[in-house]
């Protein structure tokens, strides 16, 4: 039975990936179409939406959309500004997923307006139809703000042009400031690196079967240079990983089902690679099966795979300002003549909490901080925090000058112990004792 329910489960996630773009789909007409029950439509149709392969929109229904690749994160497309302003298209539906380069603010005469609009801009402008014209005939979107809405002209255009007409209740201003939060947000998203993107362009992992043997193992290391594999079943479904440490001493005819680890740990295509190399620290493994919401193997992501993408993702430009950066972003690094190092920083008002004292939350931050950079002058690598033991002693006021000092009581190739103590005016404000683990590339 369970098998049965996995291939109508794969036949409908077949059926809508096959789907045109812009195809409107239901529950009702899946089930009736492929002769499943409607708790099964529903489930396939929420699993491909968790693909990104279809989305629901609000007053027209769930449509099969294209997907979008997550490095072009930073790049909004009229379909998501319409999401964003909780707006109505009034035209130029085929132009929705056309990525957009800039956006223009309207407030100005049409001969000057020229000078700014072109092809793959959009324009911000309230009910002025030569305004609306303009920017279709120049390869650019309109924006209607103020809730008016475009002539039947300027619609019929829209169409032809296969750009999009969108109308918003909102002001010229608010919708600019909605634009520029969700694109900043974008920013902040485009450093999280998802195990999605580590397998995106990965040619398909090599397996091995539970009835293959240890000799046919040995064979699989010499040919591909690797030593892990996932085992699968005949559905492709992640069963078991076997390694070296499974392989020890056993006999080359031993089938591998009686020797690998069953069940091993995996993770999905939308985990962070913060949350992976936690798991590998924390586990001592080395490789993670990734698999979908049906346990099928989608690939394999190792150690160094996850070493580069965190480290390709600190040293990347134009990245959006985190909370936890912003606070850091007010203290100095300072090293005295012996080489001991503190910091030094003011609080701001975004760093209190409902009585007006500083929150407890980001005074542990600022001292995780303090200890995560102390640590990595010392040894490189990336560090996940093991475990924190923080006494908070006296109350911080906002607008005060404070004083980090970490102190490093241990430190080895995977293992590095901080004590932290933070002064106000040689006042002792509170102190912690963090330990964390490096993740180094082996």
């Amino acid at each position: 039975m369970r098998e049965d329910a996995s291939t109508k489960h794969e036949q409908i996630m077949q059926y809508i990936a096959d789907l045109e773009v812009g195809q409107q789909i239901s529950v009702r007409r899946i089930a009736k179409e492929l002769h499943v029950s409607e708790g099964t439509a529903y489930r396939a149709i929420k699993d491909a939406e968790n693909q990104g392969l279809v989305h629901t929109r609000p007053r027209i229904g769930t449509v099969r959309v294209g997907k979008q690749h997550r490095y072009r994160i930073d790049q909004l497309t009229f379909r998501d500004v319409v999401m964003i302003v909780d707006g109505e298209v009034l035209g130029g539906q085929a132009g929705l997923d056309t990525p957009l380069h800039k956006f223009v603010i309207g407030a100005m005469e049409l001969d000057d307006m020229m000078k700014y609009i072109d092809a793959g801009s959009l324009l911000i402008v309230g009910n002025r139809e030569g305004a609306h014209r303009l920017a279709l005939e120049q390869g650019s979107g309109v924006l209607v703000t103020g809730g008016f809405h475009a002539s039947d002209d300027i619609r019929e255009l829209a169409d032809a042009s296969q750009l999009p007409v969108i109308t918003s209740g909102y002001d010229t201003f608010t919708v600019a400031s909605m634009i520029n939060r969700a694109i900043y947000d974008r920013l902040i998203k485009k450093k999280i690196i998802l195990v999605e993107d580590l397998i995106h362009d990965k040619e398909a992992p090599f397996t091995v079967k539970a009835q293959q043997t240890v000799g046919d193992w040995i064979k699989y290391v010499d040919s591909t240079g690797n030593s892990r594999f996932p085992v699968t079943d005949e559905w492709n479904r992640v069963i078991g990983m076997v390694t070296p440490k499974d392989i020890l001493d056993a006999d080359p005819s031993q089938t591998l089902d009686r020797l690998m680890t069953r069940n091993p740990l995996t993770v999905g295509v939308q985990t962070s690679i913060a949350s992976a190399a936690h798991m590998m620290v924390w586990e001592g493994i080395e490789v993670l099966p990734v698999v979908d919401g049906n346990r099928k193997l989608r690939g394999i992501i190792s150690r160094q795979d996850v070493l580069k993408a965190m480290q390709y993702s600190q040293r990347q430009p134009q990245i959006g300002e985190t909370f936890e950066d912003l606070m850091w972003s007010t203290f100095e690094e300072i090293r005295d003549e012996a080489g001991h190092v503190s910091f030094r920083g003011s609080i701001t008002p975004q760093m209190t909490g409902d009585l007006g004292v500083v929150s407890e939350g980001v005074l542990a931050t600022l001292m995780t901080k303090a200890a995560f950079q102390v640590i990595k002058s010392e040894r490189k690598g990336d560090l996940v925090l093991d475990n924190a033991s923080t006494y908070f002693i006296r109350p911080l006021q906002l607008d005060t000058s404070v004083e980090i000092i970490p102190n490093v009581l241990e430190i080895s190739r995977k293992f590095a112990k901080v004590d932290v103590e933070m002064f106000h005016e040689r006042v002792l404000i509170c102190k912690a004792l963090l330990t964390a683990q490096v993740l180094e590339q082996r």
